[in-house]
C-alpha cells in the first residue's frame, strides 16, 4: 500500500499515534524539519526535530482557485529558526510541506499542505509566519506594461546580459566606512564613477551572507572607492567580509546600447508618446498631418 494509504488504514482503527512534521528549504536551500511529536523522527532524508518549538494553526482550505492558508509560530532558536536568519531574508518565500505521520510508524504519512512563506515577524524571542498556499501565486498580477523604460531585470532570462563579464562584476573585500556609513572599498578597475549605481551589492561571507541590496551612490574619494545603499543590510557586513559588487542600469535605451551593448534585448517603449501628447492640440505653423512624432 502507499504511504497515504496505510496511513488511512491506520486511522481508520480508531487508536491511533499521529502528529504533525514540517519541513521547511529555505532560499539558500538549507532544510530543517520540526515536529510536534515529543521525539525527533526521520523519513525521506529529514531529522524533523522535537525541540525546535514551532507550532502550527489550523488549516483553512478553500474550494477552487481559493488559496490555502495558515499560519505557524514557535520561539527563536539558534539551533533551528533564528534571528540572525530572518534578518537576512533566508526564510523569504522558503518553501514549507506539511505531514501527517503515523509517529509510530513514520511510512504511514501523508501530506497536508503545500506552500511557502509569507510575512515573517519577529519579537520577544518568537516568530510568527504567514504559510501561503500553493495557489497564492494565482491571485497575484501579471502581465505586460509599456513604458519608455526597459522591463527587464540586468542579468536575467529576459535581459540575457553576462554580468560574469570583466568589469561587470567585482567580488572585493570590505575595507571599512566612512563617517557616513557609507562601505569603503579597494580601486575597481574598469569601473568609472557611478558605474555600480542601481546594480546590486550581495553579501558573498560572513554572518549576513546572502543579503542583497541596491547600490544609491559610487564614487571614487580619496583613492577609496565609496558605495551607499538604499537600504542598509539588517546584518551589517564587518570589515574583510566579500561583497559583490555589479554593475547598475538606468534601463534608459541610451544606457542599453552604449554600457551593455545588449540593445537587441531591450524591453522598453522609448518612443512612447508621453502623457502630454494625449492633452495636445493642433497648433498654426506646426505640421499637423497625423504623422509620426518621431523623427
Amino acid at each position: 500500500m502507499s504511504a497515504r494509504q496505510d496511513l488511512l488504514t491506520h486511522l481508520a482503527t480508531g487508536t491511533t499515534t499521529i502528529c504533525q512534521c514540517w519541513d521547511v528549504t529555505r532560499v539558500d536551500g538549507v532544510v530543517l524539519g520540526f515536529t510536534d511529536h515529543d521525539r525527533d523522527l526521520t523519513f525521506d532524508g529529514v531529522t524533523y526535530r522535537a525541540a525546535s518549538g514551532l507550532t502550527a494553526k489550523a488549516l483553512q482550505t478553500g474550494t477552487g482557485l481559493s488559496a490555502n492558508n495558515s499560519e505557524a509560530m514557535g520561539a527563536l532558536s539558534s539551533a533551528s529558526i533564528n534571528e540572525t536568519d530572518i534578518a537576512a531574508g533566508r526564510f523569504d518565500g522558503a518553501e514549507i510541506t506539511a505531514w501527517m505521520v503515523n509517529w509510530a510508524n513514520v511510512g504511514a504519512r501523508m501530506v497536508l499542505f503545500r506552500g511557502a512563506f509569507g510575512e515573517v515577524t519577529r519579537q520577544a524571542g518568537a516568530f510568527n509566519v504567514e504559510l501561503r498556499g500553493l495557489t497564492d501565486a494565482l491571485n497575484q498580477m501579471g502581465g505586460k506594461v509599456y513604458v519608455k523604460t526597459c522591463t527587464a531585470v540586468l542579468g536575467d532570462g529576459i535581459c540575457q546580459f553576462n554580468l560574469g563579464l570583466a568589469g561587470y562584476r567585482f567580488d572585493v573585500p570590505l575595507v571599512g566606512r566612512d563617517a557616513l556609513g557609507r562601505y569603503l572599498f579597494g580601486a575597481l578597475t574598469g569601473a568609472v564613477d557611478g558605474w555600480l549605481e542601481r546594480g546590486r551589492c550581495t553579501v558573498q561571507a560572513g554572518a549576513g551572507a546572502g543579503q542583497v541590496g541596491i547600490v544609491k551612490f559610487d564614487q571614487t574619494i580619496d583613492g577609496q572607492r565609496t558605495v551607499e545603499l538604499w537600504s542598509r543590510f539588517a546584518i551589517e557586513p564587518g570589515v574583510g567580509d566579500v561583497l559583490r559588487l555589479e554593475a547598475g542600469c538606468d534601463k534608459l535605451n541610451t544606457t542599453c546600447q552604449t554600457k551593455f551593448s545588449n540593445f537587441l534585448n531591450f524591453r522598453g517603449f522609448p518612443q512612447l508618446p508621453g502623457e502630454d501628447w494625449l492633452t495636445s492640440h493642433p497648433v498654426s505653423g506646426t505640421v499637423n498631418n497625423g504623422g509620426s512624432l518621431v523623427k
